[in-house]
């Protein structure tokens, strides 16, 4: 059972407030308490703010909102995947030899989008979470090697997204269409390459933030959680020298 983001943001927050209570009232140890739940919040909620800061602009903070920002970024780096990786005339001319062959009407794109190297895509989103100030923000809690672990959800999010652009039978029939119409080759990959443009251009800055916090949102939420544990850790160090 996976657990909400949010519910780990707020435990994580909940428990540091809890210390810095204790630390007004505990007779026993209440620097220790303080300094540990003072250093706590300060880390959890520094963390929540730079996740909220990926998908929403705050007002006031340069950089926020960075996943919305960059959604032009975004888009054409989806529709360079496919068209260079997937739809490069090469692979168009050797599936559709080998179709032909086989008088199929209904065709499977899932060996070509199982091949596709998703890394490239979820690279250019680190470089633009780089260029922003969230970039100088993830340096403080260990850079942008701290999204990696998203890597591996992000593809399967995006390739779930071509599969079904593939499968549409918008997509199916302007590729069958193709295949058998005159010069069929050309003619497809122009028809494949203003197809995939246009449901690009569908695509706004809400729809790709809505993509993006579905995939990755509820593992960011541990950046709240180690932020709390790691400040804490600090703060209980602090403590021994004040």
């Amino acid at each position: 059972m996976n657990i909400n983001w949010l519910d780990k943001s707020i435990a994580t927050t909940l428990a540091s407030i809890l210390l810095i209570i204790l630390g007004f009232i505990s007779p026993l140890w209440p620097s220790y308490l303080l300094h540990t739940g003072l250093f706590a919040f300060s880390g959890a909620i520094t963390n929540w703010l730079a996740v909220h800061m990926l998908f929403e602009k705050v007002p006031f903070l340069y950089g926020s909102g960075v996943i919305p920002n960059q959604f032009e970024e975004f888009r054409s780096a989806i529709r360079d995947l496919i068209m260079k990786q997937f739809f490069n005339p090469d692979n168009v001319n050797r599936f559709i030899t080998a179709k032909l062959k086989q008088h199929s009407h209904k065709i499977d794109f899932k060996p070509f989008i199982d091949k596709l190297n998703y890394d490239k895509l979820f690279d250019k989103l680190l470089e633009a979470i780089q260029q922003s100030s969230l970039g100088g923000m993830l340096g403080l809690i260990g850079g942008l090697s701290v999204l990696n672990p998203l890597r591996e959800p992000f593809s399967d999010k995006i390739k779930e997204a071509l599969m079904e652009l593939a499968n549409s039978s918008k997509f199916q029939s302007a590729v069958s269409d193709s295949i058998f119409a005159s010069d069929f080759k050309k003619e497809m990959y122009k028809d494949i390459e203003d197809i995939v443009t246009h449901r690009l251009q569908e695509m706004t800055p809400e729809l790709v933030k809505e993509i993006t916090q579905a995939m990755i949102k509820k593992h960011l939420g541990w950046l709240v959680v180690w932020g709390g544990v790691f400040g804490g850790l600090i703060g209980l160090i602090v403590s021994f020298f004040v």
